[in-house]
């Protein structure tokens, strides 16, 4: 099915089953409920949970096929961002044109930087690529403010031409990103028995285009390219003995990788027409590092696992103040409940980075496989036990009545 192997189509569905149903899977609790804080099917997170998704599967296909550690994608993340703000001014508020532009960019943009990085392995690789970003954000932070509009960041305004399309709304108002008329921040929300479903149009086209990124890397990971890509990571130095040159396969892939960071940064600009230098720090590249490896480096729906779990964290996590702590102790003595809530105030709100950073630590030493690996323990561990059932059962239906 799709060209795909039994397992890799079994995963394949399962992501689409998560990416069309977000909306009623991250709204477990109802509205009016006091856990209705972990809620988090509203449309402008779960745009981010799927962009996000689509950055680090395109990091994964670099680092978990060729093990070349990269920590300046925020750069391809930055360029895809600001070709596609300049699309929304220059041409339309289409956002076809400028996701396409923000993929030819950034793969531009990566063939430069890749061509440089990639005559060195290992932790100078990675230093290069930290350089460019880091030069990248100097760049767009104060040397191209005629292109970047420097620390204010890169925006539509009326007096952009917008060649395709109008300058300015009928009632004066700045145009909204589009697809051929339907508003990406236009949503349906459905009340059911007390629980509230938001339905977005951005949602879901970021969701459907994470669905086609999820399944290109699935074939090239499948593909004699990807099989190429992993003998680069076992053992480059023997490769080279065969005669083979590695180069131009992790050239090609950090190309591609970059394309996929593009998409994901012309996705951002897509929901909220607005491009920052903040978007090339070296924490966005960090940032992308920690979703591939907590969630499963170099397994298929482990990037998007990991996405989803930072930004959940990340959102929903740092709301949680003393305000909120003192509603959900209240039920406890006074003093108690002020103890509660001082040991628990360093991992909430804005310590949510500790919590995080705990987890994490638990996750790379108990789990080195992610978020991946601890479901197929989960997995085996009710296989085996449901074998044993059956085991039990079998044996007891051949024992004699006594």
């Amino acid at each position: 099915m799709f060209g795909l192997g039994k397992k890799d189509t079994t995963v394949f569905v399962v992501v689409i089953i998560l990416a069309l149903c977000a909306p009623f899977i991250l709204n477990p609790f109802p509205g009016n409920s006091s856990l209705a804080q972990f809620n988090a099917g509203y449309p402008d997170l779960m745009q981010r949970f799927v962009i996000f998704g689509i950055f680090a599967i395109g990091f994964n296909l670099l680092f978990g096929l060729t093990g070349y550690l990269s920590f300046g994608h925020a750069a391809f993340l930055g360029a895809g961002s600001y070709a596609a703000v300049w699309m929304f001014k220059l041409l339309s508020m289409n956002v076809i044109p400028a996701i396409l532009l923000s993929m030819i960019v950034a793969g531009l943009f990566a063939v430069v930087i890749g061509y440089v990085s990639l005559r060195r392995s290992g932790i100078y690789f990675s230093i290069l690529t930290l350089a460019f970003a880091q030069m990248s954000y100097n760049l767009a932070y104060s040397v191209l403010t005629p292109i970047t509009n420097g620390e204010t960041g890169l925006q539509i305004t009326l007096d952009d031409p917008r060649i395709l399309g109008a300058s300015a709304t009928a009632d004066g108002g700045i145009p909204v990103t589009n697809l051929f008329g339907l508003e990406m921040r236009h949503f349906t929300t459905v009340d059911i028995a007390g629980w509230s479903f938001n339905f977005s149009v951005g949602y879901y086209l970021c969701a459907v285009i994470m669905i086609l990124a999820f399944y290109v890397a699935v074939r090239i990971f499948r593909s004699p390219f990807g099989m190429m890509l992993r003998a680069i990571k076992s053992n480059q130095q023997r490769l080279y003995y065969t005669g083979l040159n590695a180069r131009p396969y992790t050239l090609a892939v950090f190309v591609i990788s970059g394309m996929y960071a593009g998409l994901a940064g012309g996705l951002l600009a897509s929901m909220d027409p607005l491009a920052g230098p903040e978007r090339m720090q070296w924490t966005a590249s960090g940032e992308v590092v920690l979703m591939t490896i907590l969630g499963g480096a170099g397994t298929l729906i482990g990037p998007v696992l990991g996405a989803g779990f930072i930004k959940y964290f990340e959102n929903i996590f740092s709301k949680i103040n003393d305000g909120v702590l003192h509603g959900w102790f209240s039920f406890l003595p006074d003093g108690l409940e002020n103890v509660v809530i001082t040991l628990l105030h360093p991992f909430v709100g804005k310590g949510w980075h500790l919590t995080l950073g705990l987890m994490f630590m638990l996750v790379v030493i108990f789990l080195p496989g992610g978020l991946v690996e601890g479901g197929q323990r989960i997995a085996k561990a009710l296989r085996r036990g449901r074998t044993e059932d059956n085991g039990a059962a079998r044996k007891a239906s051949h024992e004699p009545a006594e």
